[in-house]
């Protein structure tokens, strides 16, 4: 066996089968958090290029249709960056839930090892605590963790929309010139 496999091996059993879905979870949110910073940092960017290459081409800059056409083109480019963000947002908001479904799977536990009547209830009694306890925490960290970066994604992307249109005003400026 791997010398990896064993701590995540004792922690999946000590936090119970919930904290591997919560694990399942994060894995998909940080995934999707990277693709967003490679499709931002690669792909957005070149089509931003495009975009301000075909807006400058253009002759007409100044007729409702042009500036129709300029927001439409715009508002395309933000919704691919947008696309992801209610996903992002439903897994954000799925961890602390599977936290919650952690916590009470654990305090079962507890109850269970109370309802027994085992000799060592101390034991039984921690070990579901540790269940309750682990997987609460771990959702919680997940989803703030998801939450800062879905707040700063929502502030960039605000932030490239008025640069966008800021930036296509500014290359018909400077060819007129």
């Amino acid at each position: 066996m791997p010398a990896w496999r064993e701590p995540l091996e004792r922690l999946a059993e000590a936090g119970g089968p919930v904290l591997l879905g919560i694990a399942l979870v994060a894995v998909l949110l940080f995934a999707l958090c990277l693709e967003r910073v490679w499709y931002f940092r690669i792909a957005y960017r070149r089509a931003r290029c495009r975009l301000v290459n075909r807006w400058t081409s253009r002759t007409d800059h100044l007729s409702w249709s042009a500036l129709t056409l300029r927001e439409v083109w715009t508002r395309e480019l933000i919704a691919r960056l947008r696309r992801p963000l209610p996903w992002l947002k439903l897994l954000v908001a799925l961890c602390p839930l599977l936290g919650l479904l952690g916590t009470v799977t654990g305090m079962i536990t507890v109850f269970d090892g109370l309802s027994a009547g085992e000799v060592n209830q101390a034991r039984a009694m921690a070990d579901g605590v540790a269940r309750a306890t682990l997987p609460t925490l771990s959702g919680m960290a997940v989803a703030v963790v998801g939450l800062l970066f879905v707040s700063r994604l929502e502030h960039i992307i605000r932030r490239e929309d008025q640069r966008l249109h800021d930036r296509l005003a500014r290359a018909v400026e400077e060819n007129h010139a």
